[in-house]
């Protein structure tokens, strides 16, 4: 499923199209990815094993995935249907404020999805980001969904920081190794016969 983007993009080497346009090597992650890469590597996922799912509660409901330190990228998990409605209409925080929810309010909605997700995933810990993260208390403490809750670290900084740790990993994957006087190869040398002068 595609969702919140032109249908013009489906099956587009977008990578290769922006890498053409600025003759530079160019990664291409959805921001719930970028987010999920940077609470895993500096924020509230670091050392974390198992599952760790990240949700990025905002317009809509980003997510991303976690196993054992390794991403599944393209993870989306906003638009699966709860009550016969697209989740994210539900209970993303735009839909809190579109509704006029207090935090009081909206939590039993949002408790009501992240349960569904843990009934299709069976998370470790649940990583909450966005822009609501930063109110996290009004809201994070009223959850009683089963797997652990909690804030991202970097709040909503953090695909700013998952994109940026790309793009140095391409970048270094692309730079050739460098050579110093200790990787240099040194010439072999001749070998002389046992009890002769050198």
């Amino acid at each position: 499923m595609m969702a919140n983007m032109d249908t013009s993009w489906v099956g587009q080497p977008a990578a290769k199209l922006f890498g053409d346009a600025i003759g530079r090597p160019v990664t291409v992650l959805n921001d719930a990815d970028a987010a999920a890469v940077a609470e895993m590597r500096f924020g509230a996922g670091r050392g974390v094993k198992g599952t760790v799912l990240v949700l990025t509660l905002g317009t809509g409901i980003g997510s991303a995935l976690f196993v054992d330190g390794v991403l599944v990228p393209n993870l989306e998990l906003g638009h699966i249907e709860i009550r016969g409605k697209d989740a994210e209409r539900r209970a993303s925080a735009g839909a809190r404020e579109r509704h006029g929810l207090s935090f009081k309010e909206w939590a039993p909605v949002l408790d009501e999805y992240l349960d569904r997700i843990d009934q299709l995933i069976w998370p470790d810990l649940i990583i909450l980001g966005g822009g609501v993260s930063k109110r996290s208390e009004k809201f994070v403490p009223l959850l009683s969904v089963r797997p652990p809750v909690v804030a991202a670290a970097l709040r909503n900084e953090a695909g700013i920081v998952g994109a940026a740790v790309r793009a140095r990993m391409l970048e270094s994957a692309a730079r050739p190794p460098r050579v110093t006087s200790a990787t240099r190869a040194t010439p072999a040398r001749r070998r002389t016969p046992a009890g002769s002068a050198p």
